[in-house]
């Protein structure tokens, strides 16, 4: 495999800015959402096509070319560079970005190849979207935690440290009260759609 990443010195391993990373893929599940609602309530695959083609276009750069070519992590780029980088392993990026890329090329032979437009299409988009959400909003990226799962190899320089914490400090900690008013918040909720339902 070519050279994955970028080399900054200090770091044993390539790496990636992390916060473009997370900026990207909020720009990415910002234009999903968008799709997935408009064919999800008003049956118009239109825009989810649109996306389609983007995202894989998107990957396909990442991946083949240099994710610094990418357009949603141009616009990332261009969005946080005012912000020190946080850095990020490449291997694991690597996998997480090649399971976008099956999920890209996938909807694009439903949707291109089968015209298939349907329920298939939003729960693979469904997916897509729990795995965006998950980046940009806790920085947890389930497809590094897949390819450590996978491949066996424990990830280095994951965001916030996640690979290498061991205990928790006194400020991460979850208290009962808190744990309580966390449990009570969902059944109140619960209770009332059933009310209102």
């Amino acid at each position: 495999m070519k050279k994955f990443g970028e080399i900054v010195t200090g770091y044993k391993i390539p790496v990636f800015n992390e916060r473009e990373i997370r900026a990207s893929a909020g720009i990415l599940f910002f234009f999903a959402t968008l799709s997935f609602y408009n064919a999800f309530l008003v049956q118009n695959f239109l825009f989810l096509k649109m996306f389609v083609i983007f995202f894989f276009i998107e990957f396909c750069i990442r991946l083949f070319v240099n994710p610094k070519y990418a357009p949603a992590m141009i616009l990332g780029r261009i969005i946080v560079q005012n912000q020190k980088p946080e850095y990020t392993g490449a291997p694991q990026k690597y996998f997480a970005w090649i399971l976008g890329l099956c999920m890209a090329t996938f909807m694009a032979i439903l949707l291109f190849v089968f015209n298939v437009s349907g329920i298939v299409n939003l729960v693979v988009c469904s997916i897509c979207l729990i795995l965006l959400f998950s980046e940009t909003a806790f920085g947890i990226c389930i497809g590094c935690k897949m390819y450590e799962w996978i491949t066996k190899k424990k990830p280095q320089l994951c965001p916030g440290n996640v690979c290498e914490v061991v205990f928790k400090e006194e400020i991460q900690e979850v208290n009962r009260l808190q744990f309580g008013i966390l449990v009570l918040t969902l059944v109140v909720l619960i209770v009332s759609l059933i009310q209102l339902g």
